[in-house]
């Protein structure tokens, strides 16, 4: 157990079973962090495109409920796309999208292989709290060893500055590394791309009110890594 912390992944979790090592092409911008922050988001989203959405009682990092804008089948469904025999790519639109349409534009924007598209619903969880739900996701299942790495993007909807995404490294047991710790702040319109495979993460949101953010699933290869390129921060 971590100093300051009440629990601590041990070797039982779930994620230390999730490959780490695998011969996928990466994005070359995550190799040494794992994550990269975009600038703000360049759109203005009215909030009925995620506030009028039918969302899902489905449980990841924390007392969430999600609604899916894209899914292995169209379906509103919330399970991994191996479930239907599929890697998290080649995602087919839901009936949410149509109340989205400035999110689905986002999105294909990109260029690139996109696979599950959703908004999150986090209610409020202090660090203790959040730390219980912190994972790595299993992002890649049935995906060829010669095609992209699967990645997955945030946008925030709505404003918490106060809040982050927590993030760690693993360690050489494969559990979370503290001496790698991150926090990215969530301020309205915060944007990064994560190799949630590689990285634990969780959000720590310690508001009396819940958080919306658009999630989304996408391939790596050199129209991400173009895209990327073009989102970046622009140095003064």
């Amino acid at each position: 157990m971590n100093a300051g912390d009440k629990f601590w992944p041990n070797q039982d979790h779930w994620s230390v079973k999730i490959p780490l090592r695998t011969p996928h092409p990466r994005l070359r911008v995550l190799e040494e962090t794992g994550f990269v922050a975009l600038s703000p988001m360049p759109l203005e989203v009215p909030s009925h495109e995620w506030e009028s959405l039918e969302y899902m009682d489905w449980k990841s990092g924390g007392d969430t409920n999600f609604a899916p804008l894209a899914s292995a089948d169209g379906q509103l469904d919330c399970r991994g796309f191996w479930d239907k025999g599929k890697t998290d790519k080649d995602a087919i639109w839901t009936s949410n999208a149509e109340s989205a349409p400035t999110l689905r534009r986002y999105v294909d924007s990109v260029g690139a292989n996109f696979g599950r598209v959703r908004i999150i619903k986090l209610e409020p969880q202090d660090r203790d709290t959040a730390f219980r739900s912190i994972h790595r996701d299993d992002n890649n299942r049935f995906n060829p060893d010669d095609e992209g790495w699967v990645v997955r993007s945030w946008v925030e909807l709505t404003d918490q500055p106060d809040s982050y995404m927590l993030l760690m490294d693993n360690d050489a047991d494969g559990l979370p590394d503290p001496s790698t710790e991150r926090r990215v702040p969530l301020p309205r319109g915060a944007r990064f791309v994560v190799d949630t495979q590689r990285l634990w993460h969780v959000v720590v949101h310690p508001h009396d009110r819940p958080r919306y953010a658009l999630i989304t699933s996408f391939e790596s290869g050199p129209t991400l890594e173009r895209w990327i390129e073009t989102q970046l921060p622009v140095s003064v």
